[in-house]
């Protein structure tokens, strides 16, 4: 992606979370030049990858496959004595798509907070980490029920679905773009994400300009 791209794209992001009063906190106002100058009393942002999180999954059209997300909070996988949760929240554009994947370790709620329907469509996992073709049971909202592999689920803002481990999805903004909310267990983006086809999380950049705000996975160590 080109980095006048990410910073149009943090830009668009700021505007919907606006026009649905979503207020971001103060670190995502940090701008890129100021962090080489912030201590360790930022290490938590640092190692736990908060803050703005622009990719295409190495697809080269952010377009068509990509998504733009924020990190609000998060724990370290595996540390018994950091936070047990997380949460993200998403711009899902209009025919977007986020790849096909599912996670290993993180169990997570996707719920449409405002704007237009999210799609989202399920299979469960094989035993060879593929395609079932097997039913999928699934939980929205707190009501569960079975549907065929490959249903596309649609869901209106305020809606959720809950997202077991090892449950393969892929989802898209239907009929226009939605801000979507994450509340999940811990994120690890490095280790938890198993996409049915091989692609990078995070996008190359090319510096085409200088960057306003940095990627969570782009800060400097402390000063």
């Amino acid at each position: 992606m080109k980095r006048s791209e990410i910073n149009a794209c943090i830009r668009e992001f700021r505007a919907a979370l606006d026009k649905i009063c979503f207020r971001l906190p103060p670190f995502c106002d940090i701008p890129a030049a100021e962090w080489k100058n912030l201590g360790h009393e930022y290490d938590e942002i640092r190692e736990r990858m908060l803050g703005w999180d622009i990719t295409d999954f190495g697809s080269g059209d952010f377009r068509k496959t990509g998504l733009q997300l924020v990190t609000i909070r998060n724990g370290k996988l595996g540390d018994p004595d950091s936070k047990t949760y997380a949460e993200k929240i998403m711009l899902v554009r209009q025919n977007q798509v986020t790849p096909l994947h599912f996670h290993w370790s993180k169990m997570e709620d996707i719920i449409n907070r405002g704007g237009a329907d999210l799609a989202v469509q399920v299979w469960l996992s094989d035993e060879n980490e593929g395609l079932s073709d097997r039913d999928v049971p699934v939980t929205m909202d707190g009501i569960t029920k079975t549907v065929p592999a490959g249903t596309i689920l649609y869901l209106k803002p305020g809606e959720s679905i809950t997202m077991q481990r090892y449950l393969y999805h892929t989802f898209w903004g239907e009929g226009g773009d939605a801000v979507v909310g994450e509340v999940s267990m811990v994120n690890d983006d490095a280790k938890d994400n198993r996409f049915l086809e091989k692609q990078p999380r995070f996008p190359g950049i090319d510096e085409d300009e200088a960057p306003e705000y940095l990627l969570c996975n782009e800060y400097p160590p402390a000063r």
